[in-house]
């Protein structure tokens, strides 16, 4: 196991990384060079204490007298989050989602190249969408197998999502991002993370229903 990620780190620390270093690139574009515990937990509304014990899961990274220094930190953190590298992706799914999926420029300023877009829908396999040529089913392993793809995202309906998972388990890939409004089930050692968008416009309605003060995120 890497120590510098070890297995007692809460998911809800993990999650606060990415905060953290989107935050700093900000911090960083406007030439900021040093930033406190304080500045950056103000900065998304956490205390101090919090950004302290996030970071300390992973290594002690400030400075006496400065607090942290903004560009070191930003690589310790995308060195945590494994984005110091570049992650080939692959993406299952050339519908309306699909689509706004392979447009989307975020992607490789974060690390993560799209390299390969699979259909199992006969009228769109060969055909060009954007810059991707649609690929077969048929073809995941030898894809994921040339492009040495670990990561992918699936955005088919909800009645094929476990069979996609499935496939692309067995041909190798050990990170799943589902857009399917749909719980799956995978290996423990694949990793999993679903973008349910009805259940985020869910949760956003309750905290707007319930009277101020009444919900909080921890």
């Amino acid at each position: 196991m890497d120590p510098t990620r070890p297995e007692s780190v809460p998911n809800p620390a993990v999650r606060r990384l990415s905060l953290y270093l989107r935050q700093l690139e900000a911090f960083a574009r406007k030439g900021r060079r040093t930033i406190s515990s304080k500045q950056l937990g103000q900065s998304l509304g956490l205390t101090d204490a919090q950004v302290r014990k996030d970071l300390a899961y992973f290594g002690q990274f400030g400075h006496p007298g400065i607090g942290y220094r903004v560009d070191d930190l930003i690589a310790q953190v995308r060195r945590i989050l494994g984005t110091d590298k570049i992650w080939n992706v692959l993406l299952v799914g050339a519908g309306n989602l699909g689509r706004a999926l392979m447009s989307y420029k975020g992607f490789d300023a974060k690390g993560f190249r799209l390299v390969a877009v699979f259909d199992s829908d006969p009228s769109k396999v060969g055909k060009k969408q954007g810059p991707f040529v649609i690929e077969s089913l048929n073809d995941l392993r030898e894809v994921i197998d040339r492009h040495a793809i670990r990561l992918a995202m699936i955005a088919v309906p909800a009645d094929a999502a476990q069979d996609i998972a499935d496939r692309l388990v067995e041909a190798g890939i050990r990170g799943l991002l589902n857009f399917a409004p749909l719980s799956l089930k995978v290996p423990e050692e694949v990793a999993l993370n679903a973008v349910d968008l009805a259940v985020q416009m869910e949760q956003l309605s309750f905290q707007v229903n319930m009277p101020l003060g009444q919900t909080k995120e921890t």
